[in-house]
């Protein structure tokens, strides 16, 4: 039971910190699509040099988990294709019709922009959906 307040709690200040920072702004990400502002990359790009030195301290350090097992990251191979052109086109698409990324949705809800809910549901249904059809796409 702890763990779990442990993980509201951090995921409430994460809110918080995506609130005051403005990410979750539909005017700051709209500066963005409209290439007006330079904001919104930076700190998608900061996110990226995190997260990649985050993964980078797992491999060196051969980090485990809190229950002592090793962490296991695979190699990924990147590729330019059909799939990846049309997943982000998707993915794009759907951030500048709402305006609002993935990420940030329940945040956004706990903002009281409760038409959010809408997107949360669609994306809720996009993965069902893609689930669904998996076994028939090309992979």
């Amino acid at each position: 039971m702890m763990d779990r307040l442990r993980y509201l709690g951090l995921g409430a200040l994460f809110g918080i910190v995506l609130t005051k920072a403005e990410v979750l702004s539909w005017f700051r990400i709209q500066e963005m699509f409209r290439f007006q502002s330079l904001r919104m990359y930076l700190i998608i790009a900061s996110a990226i040099l995190v997260a990649g030195a985050g993964v980078e301290l797992i491999r060196r350090l051969k980090l485990t988990t809190l229950t002592g097992d090793p962490i296991h990251l695979p190699p990924r191979q990147m590729g330019l294709g059909v799939r990846y052109a049309v997943g982000g086109s998707i993915f794009g698409l759907g951030w500048a019709l709402t305006g609002a990324c993935p990420g940030p949705l329940f945040a956004l809800v706990g903002n009281g922009m409760t038409v959010m809910l809408v997107a949360i549901l669609s994306g809720l249904a996009g993965t069902w959906l893609y689930g669904v059809l998996k076994p028939r796409l090309p992979h």
